[in-house]
């Protein structure tokens, strides 16, 4: 019989890896964990985390002129970018530190740096052979940077979280929901923000209500939002020394066939990501990959090679964290889990998700087109309002919400919003479209008022 030196190798400190690989060992498998940066991945140190408690942030400029309507005199508002930022990294160091304990508290030894997979078993860390009877790949996903003449003098999502400075000017480029998360968080810090999109609307996988809804809002809290526009080159003066604040960069850029100029301290590109495949040695290995480099599994997330799993953004299925997860806890129930050996899968239905662009955006379900294309015919129910905050806020922001609903089971297929704290709303719905509720049963619920979750439970004729 062949010996190991563990039941599990995994590749990848993220959400997806951590998880997968402290399961693992609770139900008693030798497990250990390669990860050549921080702990916690992309969510934790360029994501999720910074990315929220920056937008808090960004929030409280909105807060201090929506008090005066109740009655607060407030004082000259001042911000500080490097107290925000100092802040925040000492906050993902803590989490950090979390993730590093809860994988000693269930004995998954962490080896510190990068990996590449030899064979079917086999790895080298660190100039280290390790053998493995499972090998987890869990590397997650990269920016990816668009190639056009000076693109060199952009940044990513990467960068933008360890500025140095809070840029006057900003262009970000891009249509998906880190492109306006990010626009949104600096343009409510300060910023002059143009957002470019190449295409039409803004967040196109979604339902197509969100998309023109989210920019009319966006551009009234001073966003300049540009469609079907592209940048052709960009070139910056300087000093010569690139840390995407100080130097002005100018771009060309072409707008349905017309050409012209915009000046700004920080390029973005949010354009998009890919899978971070990057001498992990899959094509030694004989790990299939698609084109776009991410890489092929089953329902059970196995590989071409058998002993080999992959999870998280490197497979290019939902590239969300809470998916991650549940990926990874299928992984280990299935290889180590006695009772659930094999047996356990994961379904992509339903699974809800929040963009946390000012205002909010929260889906879960399927959209209007995919509802149509799925079930033929559907009843919609939509409404947009101003919410009872702003009628003495003075703010001109609006709400959308929206229910998709089967016409022939009653079923409610998707429900989508615009507004405020739209995650933290369309979670608690998610329960109710994953246990497939129906649209009088929402009819039979009892509203909290005033909210703006009532909403949902109170419309009544279809548009």
């Amino acid at each position: 019989m062949t010996t190991y030196d563990y039941d599990l190798l995994t590749i990848g400190g993220g959400s997806g890896g951590v998880r997968a690989s402290r399961f693992a060992a609770q139900y008693g498998a030798r497990v250990a964990l390669a990860e050549k940066s921080a702990l916690g991945g992309t969510c934790v140190n360029l994501g999720c985390i910074p990315k929220k408690l920056m937008s808090y942030a960004a929030h409280f400029d909105a807060d201090f002129a929506d008090a005066a309507g109740f009655g607060w005199q407030l004082g000259e508002a001042k911000f500080d970018w490097a107290t925000l930022m100092a802040n925040k990294d000492r906050e993902i160091k803590r989490l950090n530190g979390v993730y590093g304990k809860t994988l000693e508290q269930a004995s998954v030894e962490v080896l510190d740096g990068h990996a590449q997979i030899e064979d079917a078993h086999t790895v080298l860390v660190n100039g280290r052979r390790i053998t493995a009877r499972f090998i987890l790949i869990a590397t997650g996903g990269r920016p990816t940077r668009p190639v056009f003449p000076g693109s060199e003098h952009g940044i990513t999502s990467d960068e933008f979280f360890h500025l140095d400075a809070l840029p006057a000017r900003a262009v970000v480029t891009g249509g998906g929901y880190i492109a306006v998360e990010l626009a949104s968080i600096l343009n409510g810090l300060g910023s002059k923000v143009t957002l470019i999109y190449r295409g039409n609307r803004l967040l196109r996988t979604m339902d197509h209500d969100l998309g023109p809804f989210l920019a009319a809002e966006m551009v009234k809290k001073g966003i300049d939002v540009r469609f079907d526009t592209v940048i052709e080159s960009i070139h910056a003066d300087g000093d010569g020394v690139d840390d995407g604040v100080d130097n002005v960069k100018h771009l060309q850029v072409n707008q349905l066939g017309r050409g012209h100029e915009i000046d700004a301290e920080c390029v973005l590109f949010a354009t998009g990501r890919h899978a971070n495949i990057a001498s992990l040695g899959l094509e030694k290995a004989g790990i299939a990959v698609r084109e776009n480099g991410s890489i092929v599994v089953d329902d059970q997330f196995k590989t071409c090679i058998a002993s080999i799993y992959a999870i998280g953004d490197v497979i290019d299925r939902v590239a969300l964290t809470p998916v991650a997860l549940a990926e990874g806890m299928v992984v280990a129930a299935n290889l180590f889990q006695q009772a659930e050996r094999g047996q356990r899968g994961l379904s992509y239905e339903n699974i809800p998700t929040a963009v946390f662009s000012h205002p909010n955006v929260a889906t879960v379900g399927l959209t209007e087109q995919d509802a149509r294309k799925k079930y033929g015919t559907v009843k919609i129910f939509k409404s947009e309002f101003r919410a009872l905050k702003h009628t003495l806020s003075g703010s001109t922001e609006r709400t959308l919400m929206k229910l998709v609903v089967d016409a022939d089971s009653d079923r409610v297929l998707g429900l989508h919003m615009v507004g405020p704290d739209a995650g933290e709303l369309v979670q608690g719905f998610a329960v109710a479209l994953q246990c497939q509720a129906t649209k009088a049963q929402f009819d039979a619920t009892i509203g909290i008022h005033p909210t703006l979750a009532e909403e949902f439970v109170s419309m009544r004729t279809a548009v």
